[in-house]
């Protein structure tokens, strides 16, 4: 398996791995990284963990002028995909995909021969994952069990590429704390590798399970009750912060709050409660961009009186503390902007 990346602009590839296809278990873990600066205008950064029949891509890039990046693997591969960022546009052979990315949704593909235009704009922070696997060793995962993905793995035997789900899907709590693991294991040598293989194993069940819980379709809930779900969506969506209890969003919609419960759920895959919790840590993790941003300031303006609950709920969702969060962001944020200004 041959996979390349290059910026049109640059004459050398950014990435280039050459890798077997099947799956050993003794096959050793390796681990490389690119980091490249040009002057203020460009910084990429790419950390990879190789073995036979897998690569790992952790890729962060920032341009000060738009850029297009060709992204190509010659081989039969099944790629689990994480995207942290918006507004990249996309242009993939083979495969229809949607035309710009959003931040924290993933997905899943197949393909015969992946080929891959991207559009990077300036000033943007580029960052995503994804987890190369040759067809082999995503047998060994998944050991045969065709049934988790039965037109998916119909695509496969029949070598159609194409997409796990239609759409790239929201990532869960759990999606991010997996990846959060992945990219801050410091395990060494055998330890790793059996360490990073499960946690890729883990990191496609949780992926699975997403897709398998689908919400059900507009069709399958009464016209005016859907219509009155999507107005509850959108006055949480613009208040999230100030959120009306159950039974105040039950009156503002003229919907029971059985109905309310019930269709919220199977419409939006997730509760009311967690959806407002969804919204506001999405907030905290942009308040915490500031480095003058307190805890305590950041619980308040989610909408909350008690920092301890704050506390626990972002812990919950992200995976550690808000105070290990905002330190982590800070030192993102640094990398990000901070070598612009370092020569």
């Amino acid at each position: 398996m041959k996979i390349r990346s290059k910026i049109l602009a640059h004459e050398n590839s950014i990435i280039k791995i050459e890798i077997g296809d099947n799956y050993y278990s003794k096959n050793q873990l390796t681990a490389e990284s690119i980091n490249i600066k040009n002057s203020d205008s460009e910084i990429i950064k790419s950390s990879h963990l190789i073995t036979q029949g897998m690569v790992i891509l952790d890729t962060q890039m920032y341009f000060s002028t738009p850029q297009t990046i060709v992204f190509e693997i010659d081989e039969e591969t099944v790629v689990m995909n994480f995207i942290c960022c918006n507004n990249v546009e996309a242009h993939i052979d083979q495969l229809e995909s949607e035309k710009y990315s959003k931040e924290n949704t993933h997905n899943i593909f197949y393909t015969t021969n992946y080929k891959a235009t991207f559009k990077i704009p300036a000033f943007e922070q580029i960052n995503y994952l994804s987890i190369i696997l040759s067809k082999d060793f995503y047998y060994q995962i998944i050991n045969e069990d065709w049934e988790l993905h039965e037109k998916f793995s119909k695509n496969i035997l029949l070598k159609k590429s194409s997409y796990l789900t239609s759409k790239y899907l929201p990532f869960t709590p759990a999606i991010q704390w997996v990846i959060h693991e992945i990219k801050n294991c410091n395990r060494n040598g055998a330890l790793k590798k059996m360490y990073i293989e499960t946690k890729v194993k883990e990191l496609l069940v949780h992926q699975l399970e997403a897709i398998i819980n689908l919400p059900v379709q507009k069709d399958q809930i009464d016209e005016d009750d859907y219509n009155k779900l999507q107005q509850a969506k959108l006055i949480l969506d613009e208040d999230y912060v100030h959120a009306p209890t159950l039974a105040e969003l039950s009156r503002l919609i003229s919907l029971n709050e059985f109905k309310l419960k019930k269709g919220f759920k199977a419409c939006f895959g997730t509760t009311v409660k967690s959806y407002i919790i969804k919204l506001r840590m999405e907030h905290a993790k942009e308040l915490f961009k500031s480095k003058a941003s307190t805890v305590s300031e950041v619980a308040y303006k989610c909408g909350y009186k008690d920092v301890s609950h704050f506390s626990a709920a972002f812990k919950n969702f992200y995976g550690f503390s808000p105070q290990k969060f905002k330190i982590n962001w800070d030192y993102i944020n640094f990398w990000i902007t901070g070598l612009l200004l370092l020569s």
